[in-house]
């Protein structure tokens, strides 16, 4: 039997009874379980009486297994029987042994899965400019091209702008430095120098202080050369001519802009919701998420050779610890509205995801890692397809409601 007491928000308190003879049959299992386990002197295996085993595992601790066996299966059944979609729950009553004989009650605390009501979302404005793609865009588009497709040669002469330039420093190691993406003071310590040439480049503090000077040696100086702008580069892009090749350029400018700006409409929509949405959101979900959040942080150091230990002492060392876990708490309770109001969104709009668009995202999703998608379903797995199915779902209803506002 289960009912609750009290309701308020994401939480309820709910009290479950179960019956006398549950107990009692609980008891005998858990018993029967002992004396089969159990090397009684004195006695053939399976034949120590009920007080013996009970001395031997000690009368509190016994019970107190009776009690959780009790909870952890009644438990579920009570939240079922009442409907509940509980997240979480902590034990508030209940916590001396049961008595043989009698029924066993307790009380717990629920959190409850938060039920949510999307604003009137059909009369928002989302302030988002459609971009314009500009002749300069273009042009600089195609100057793009020109240095995908440039050579690079070794040149007897002095370095000069844009040239890529191999240098050794002091302990052996050898690398290239293109100019064009080398910081100034880089780029002002090689110009004019020759391969054999010797010289020091400063290594500079955040501050734009010298920190040190590394000996360094010039190797090879090569020269950028850009094929020539005209039809025949055009030619070996697949177009007729340079006019063509610049409306193709155009076009595929144009596609990403409009696919950039239909998914900045998204987001708009989404933050718009999201903050506008009035809930209660339980202090576990906001946990969990803060854990995940946590791991992901934890995840990225660990590539950078670092750990998530070291970075939270530094950030208690500089003062910084609050207001970190400050911004974490507000990140993780962003993510859950976020949650929350695509899966209502995409109930409210009743959204489905047909079989050939479910394909067409796998393979995309495959071709990613290079993978056939076969390959790529057995590689994530049942619980990962689910995942990405739901992700389709609430993006297809994030842009359907979208593409309902002006």
């Amino acid at each position: 039997m289960a009912e609750i007491l009290e309701q308020t928000g994401p939480q309820a308190k709910v009290r479950v009874e179960v019956p006398a003879e549950r107990v009692e049959q609980v008891r005998r299992e858990l018993l029967d379980a002992y004396r089969r386990r159990l090397k009684v002197p004195g006695f053939r295996p399976g034949k120590a009486p009920d007080k013996v085993i009970l001395v031997r595992v000690g009368e509190g601790p016994f019970w107190d297994e009776v009690r959780e066996r009790l909870i952890e299966e009644s438990y579920p059944e009570a939240v079922r029987e009442l409907g509940l979609a509980a997240i979480a729950a902590r034990l508030v009553e209940g916590r001396e042994p049961p008595l043989a004989g009698a029924p066993y009650a307790y009380t717990v605390e629920v959190e409850l899965y938060p039920e949510v009501e999307l604003p009137d979302w059909k009369g928002f404005e989302l302030e988002v400019e459609k971009p314009e793609v500009t002749d300069e865009m273009v042009d600089a588009a195609l100057e793009d091209l020109r240095r995908r497709y440039a050579e690079i040669e070794t040149v007897d002469r002095e370095v000069r702008e844009g040239d890529h330039v191999l240098v050794e420093v002091d302990d052996g190691s050898r690398f290239p430095i293109e100019l064009e993406r080398a910081e100034p003071h880089v780029r002002e310590a090689l110009a004019g120098k020759k391969a054999g040439d010797e010289l020091e480049i400063p290594v500079m503090s955040e501050e734009g202080e010298v920190v040190r000077q590394v000996p360094t040696k010039v190797l090879e100086v090569k020269e950028v050369r850009l094929p020539e702008l005209d039809d025949e580069f055009a030619k070996t892009l697949e177009a007729e001519n340079l006019e063509e090749l610049r409306q193709k350029v155009r076009q595929s400018l144009e596609a990403t802009a409009e696919r950039d700006y239909l998914e900045a409409r998204k987001q708009a929509l989404l933050n718009k919701l999201a903050e506008a949405l009035e809930v209660e959101i339980p202090p576990s979900m906001i946990q969990d998420e803060e854990r995940a959040l946590l791991q992901d942080i934890e995840e990225d150091l660990t590539r950078q050779g670092g750990s998530l230990g070291d970075y939270l002492r530094g950030l208690e060392r500089e003062g910084k610890l609050e207001e970190f876990q400050t911004d974490l708490r507000k990140q993780a309770e962003l993510r859950i509205r976020r949650g929350l109001v695509l899966e209502k969104l995409a109930e409210d709009l009743g959204t489905r995801v047909e079989d050939e668009e479910w394909e067409a995202y796998l393979k995309a999703y495959a071709e990613r890692y290079g993978l056939k998608v076969p390959e790529f379903k057995q590689a994530v797995g049942e619980e990962g397809l689910e995942n990405l199915k739901l992700r389709l779902v609430r993006d297809k209803a994030l842009a359907e409601a979208a593409a309902q506002l002006g």
